[in-house]
């Protein structure tokens, strides 16, 4: 058996939530077109017979100019620090610029293997994957190169391999049967939120969180509520809609990923409410991150 951790960086939006879903076949992060969509360090598991490889997806690195972006960034340098093997994601459809050398140089403050991942070759010719490998090689001593697709499982069993030449560990940090390190109810509330960031586009900013505040087990399906907060009224009518169309479209979305998660029919119950009127404020405030983001 070998094991070990593997952290995923790389600017925002370039695509590492997507290759861990993929990896871990479910999906266990989530995503969308918007930077610093992902708030906490989510781990996804990767099981075979002799293999535990447990990737860590963390918040885009980025220069912050606000407090969410500071708390992402830190949140992206402890994985750097806290984890066996790094991934160094980029966007073959990218140009090398200022964020991604403010990322190498923070590479150059550590000891250990950095794999350079170029992602979303899928769009690009071969000539041009070729161009963007020669582009990165003499920027950091990476360990490997691997070229792929995340969104298409393209080559992602490549890189799977490659990782596996650098494991340290010989034994499991978790079950076989394990996919993530968050709870159900987190991943639950997760998805909502990525149908809310989705849907409203610029209209809803990220001081938006959802919390799963009850879930009711049937013998064929799940009843699941789950609390929409923002803080202030005016976005609470923006994500309910006219006549209730946006939350409903919301739940639609939303309800469709969480029956796929847990296997059966789920009866999805939405709730938005504001900071004030959130009764249960101090329920998950560590595991949603609620602090770091609203006041």
């Amino acid at each position: 058996m070998r094991s070990g951790f593997v952290g995923i960086i790389g600017r925002p939006n370039v695509g590492k939530s997507t290759l861990i879903n993929t990896i871990v076949g479910k999906k266990v992060a989530i995503t969308t077109s918007k930077p610093q969509t992902t708030r906490n360090i989510i781990q996804g598991i990767y099981n075979d017979e002799d293999t535990q490889i447990v990737f860590v997806d963390t918040p885009g690195i980025h220069k912050p100019n606000d407090k969410l972006g500071q708390t992402l960034n830190k949140q992206a340098y402890y994985s750097m620090e806290d984890t066996d093997i790094l991934l160094f994601l980029v966007d073959a459809n990218e140009k090398l610029g200022k964020g991604d050398m403010f990322v190498i140089d923070k590479l150059k403050e550590i000891n250990k293997p950095v794999i350079l991942v170029i992602n979303k070759i899928d769009k690009i010719s071969k000539e041009d994957i070729f161009k963007k490998i020669i582009e990165y090689k003499d920027l950091y001593p990476f360990t490997d190169i691997v070229p792929l697709s995340a969104l298409k499982n393209d080559n992602v069993k490549e890189l799977v391999k490659t990782v596996k030449k650098y494991l340290p560990d010989e034994f499991p940090f978790y079950g076989k049967d394990d996919i993530t390190n968050k709870s159900l109810e987190f991943t639950m509330a997760e998805m909502v939120r990525e149908k809310v960031m989705n849907l409203t586009e610029q209209e809803v900013p990220h001081a938006i969180t959802c919390l799963t505040s009850a879930v009711e087990v049937g013998k064929t399906s799940y009843t699941v509520y789950i609390d929409i907060i923002v803080d202030r009224d005016s976005l609470k009518k923006i994500i309910i809609g006219k006549n209730g169309q946006m939350i409903k479209e919301i739940g639609i979305r939303a309800r469709k990923d969480i029956e796929a998660l847990l296997g059966k029919n789920v009866y999805l119950e939405l709730r938005v409410k504001t900071v004030k009127d959130w009764r249960d404020k101090d329920k998950y405030l560590n595991e949603y991150g609620f602090n770091d983001f609203m006041e």
